[in-house]
């Protein structure tokens, strides 16, 4: 079982937490419900709008590595709780589509905070964002040691921060490239529900070269929304077999190496 967070943040927190699951969420826990009505609404000001093309242009200009890809929009959540108690059976993620241009030119854009509308409901907030989902993975070696990696200053996001090691589930991946496909219904949303998990465990091994064989499945542990620029992302908890003085040669032949430029392994503090 997992609990319902009840966190206030500390003053000018860097990250606001919507969901805390401490104890795990398995993959049968947690479903997907993917609909247009999740989508980005745009915004009524003209202007504000058309700085999203323009930012693309600006970003995109003499760099060939960036393209517009399609993401995963995390629109909201909700909860399933065993009655009379602060307990979480099962959690129901509710996703809509977004790109990689539209990304830029409303979480990355200078002018973010415009986009923002008044309210308490994070929902609301965020709607004329592109709030792509983003998954990170806190990774406990056998010696009991988390793993970081410090982002390659050639990134686009935070580049030389310490982060762990994450990305994005792939609309693709599941041969999503539009909401044509919603009619399949259930077996489309089972698909998606599938690709939450199996996305932290591919960009996990891509990222630090440690082979799938030695990850445990992923437990979802919660939600963060980053305070800057409202960047949505899952967390999962994954255990790795290796113990943390083999990770450093496992992670110099990572596919994605070039993401970053150091892993360090960290002792968990009790």
């Amino acid at each position: 079982m997992a609990k319902i967070a009840q966190v206030v943040m500390p003053e000018g927190s860097r990250y606001q937490l919507l969901l805390s699951c401490p104890s795990g969420l398995s993959l049968s826990q947690v479903s997907v419900d993917f609909s247009k009505s999740h989508d980005r609404i745009q915004h009524p000001d003209h202007d504000l709008e058309d700085s999203i093309g323009q930012a693309w242009e600006q970003r995109t200009q003499g760099n060939s590595a960036l393209f517009n890809g399609q993401k995963f929009r995390f629109g909201s959540l909700c909860l399933d709780g065993d009655a009379g108690t602060d307990e979480v059976s099962h959690v129901c993620l509710r996703l809509g589509l977004t790109d990689y241009r539209t990304f830029v030119g409303t979480n990355l854009s200078s002018q973010w905070e415009k986009f923002l509308v008044t309210s308490q409901d994070d929902c609301v907030r965020c709607r004329h964002t592109s709030s792509p989902l983003g998954n990170a993975a806190v990774i406990e070696t056998s010696d009991q040691k988390i793993i970081v990696l410090r982002r390659s200053d050639n990134v686009g996001e935070f580049p030389g921060h310490y982060v762990f090691p994450g990305g994005h589930p792939e609309p693709m991946a599941v041969g999503i490239d539009s909401h044509q496909l919603e009619k399949d219904g259930e077996v489309l949303k089972k698909k998606v529900t599938q690709e939450m998990f199996d996305s932290i465990t591919r960009e996990v091994v891509e990222e630090t070269g440690i082979p799938s064989s030695s990850l445990s499945t992923p437990l979802f542990i919660g939600i963060s929304r980053r305070e800057l620029n409202v960047r949505p992302a899952m967390f999962f908890f994954i255990k790795c077999s290796h113990h943390s003085d083999d990770i450093p040669r496992l992670y110099s032949s990572a596919e994605d190496g070039f993401e970053s430029t150091q892993l360090h392994t960290v002792a968990l503090v009790s």
